[in-house]
């Protein structure tokens, strides 16, 4: 992880100051660079969020369930989704695989059957609390799309499959 400025363009005291800092991982500050939205862009909405004043990112961006993409919802989200590059690969891949963890760990209880030991049941407690701790140092969990916004992404995607099979 990494501290980037949020507004690059700042001037010697406030570009240190704290509401021009945030956290972000090596890829998505390389990603974003010196990258800063013009006026124009901005008069439409275009621009980056900012997690100093926006604690609740969920009005625009949410994470496709079945892709693990991450969908911008509103100019600011998609301009955010695109210059931030938050759908590459291995960020795909990583919310991927963070879903499966928290599926597993917030599954039903499970029985085991057998001769088991204490032992047994200590090393079972203690894989699960490792998966657990695994999956709180990944990528945060992120609302899901959900709904007709969601049934719409479906049917485009089902469209886009059938264009590209012809």
């Amino acid at each position: 992880m990494e501290v980037d400025h949020f507004d690059p363009r700042q001037k010697r005291y406030y570009k240190q100051d704290y509401a021009n800092l945030f956290l972000a991982t090596r890829y998505c500050n390389g990603a974003k660079g010196n990258r800063w939205e013009k006026q124009n862009r901005r008069l439409s909405g275009e621009r980056f969020l900012n997690c100093c004043v926006e604690m609740d990112y969920g009005v625009h961006i949410l994470e496709d369930p079945d892709t693990h993409e991450i969908v911008g919802m509103t100019p600011e989200g998609r301009y955010h989704v695109r210059n931030c590059d938050l759908n590459a690969p291995h960020l795909v891949q990583e919310r991927a695989e963070r879903a499966q963890m928290w599926a597993l760990l917030e599954s039903k209880p499970m029985m085991a059957k057998g001769n088991w030991s204490s032992s047994g049941d200590e090393y079972l407690l203690k894989y699960m609390e490792a998966l657990r701790t695994t999956a709180e140092q990944m990528i945060p969990k992120i609302p899901y799309l959900s709904g007709e916004e969601l049934a719409k992404r479906r049917a485009l995607k089902k469209e886009l499959a059938k264009l590209s099979g012809l």
